[in-house]
């Protein structure tokens, strides 16, 4: 049995350019699929925010017309609803990679708001990056991967990655309302951004770093992670 580490935000909102608040937090399926995956194949999940926080789920992610249906947005609900790692997450600050066999980072709005600038998130990922271990990140967490930059550098640079591009920003009607966009983000970080067809299932496994790039990915990611396990 491996042990996995779940960084999650701990953001109930997204600040906007405009300064309102966009109301969101992690996306169900990101964070409902993998783990149903993960521990019905008998793996253990840890659950860490930034100040142990409860993770808030982005309420448009269980909408039946955004999880896939009525009935595929109560099965999530249910996963989330059975999840007791959620209810009581680990600090980020006392995660230690070197704990877990893997790590795992959920998208959704919300780490464009925290982890981005968090510097336990940015420590974390490196130290995974570098562990030779699996590292997984999908949708938007790896605008986690922006808080791994010292003095303009980042261990990512040179890395195929995916993650939500700026057609699917441009889609959901925020990519004019953002601050800034993650493709945008991630090409001055150095790497090598790559994707597939809009809300399509689409991952890149680089060395040691799974990425994927919607929510539609996170699936498929877990998949290609427990083989990796």
């Amino acid at each position: 049995m491996a042990k996995l580490l779940f960084v999650m935000t701990g953001a109930t909102y997204w600040t906007l350019k405009d300064g309102t608040r966009h109301a969101t937090g992690y996306w169900a399926e990101e964070f409902a699929a993998p783990y149903k995956a993960l521990t019905e194949a008998g793996h253990q999940v840890v659950v860490a925010t930034p100040g142990a926080v409860v993770p808030n789920v982005d309420m448009m992610s269980l909408r039946p017309e955004m999880a896939g249906g009525a009935q595929t947005a109560l099965d999530l609900e249910a996963i989330i609803r059975s999840a007791e790692e959620m209810r009581r997450p680990i600090q980020l600050a006392d995660a230690r990679p070197e704990d877990y066999d893997a790590v795992y980072f959920p998208g959704g709005h919300g780490p464009m708001e925290d982890l981005c600038v968090d510097a336990d998130a940015g420590r974390l990922m490196t130290a995974a990056l570098a562990s030779g271990k699996p590292l997984a990140v999908v949708c938007h967490a790896p605008a986690a991967m922006l808080a791994t930059r010292i003095r303009g550098v980042s261990p990512f640079a040179g890395y195929r990655v995916s993650a939500f591009t700026n057609d699917e920003e441009n889609a959901v009607g925020l990519a004019s309302r953002a601050r800034w966009l993650l493709e945008d983000e991630l090409n001055d970080l150095g790497v090598e951004f790559t994707r597939g067809e809009m809300w399509k299932p689409y991952t890149v496994v680089d060395r040691n770093l799974f990425t994927g790039q919607n929510p539609a990915s996170a699936a498929v990611l877990a998949e290609r992670l427990l083989k990796a396990l």
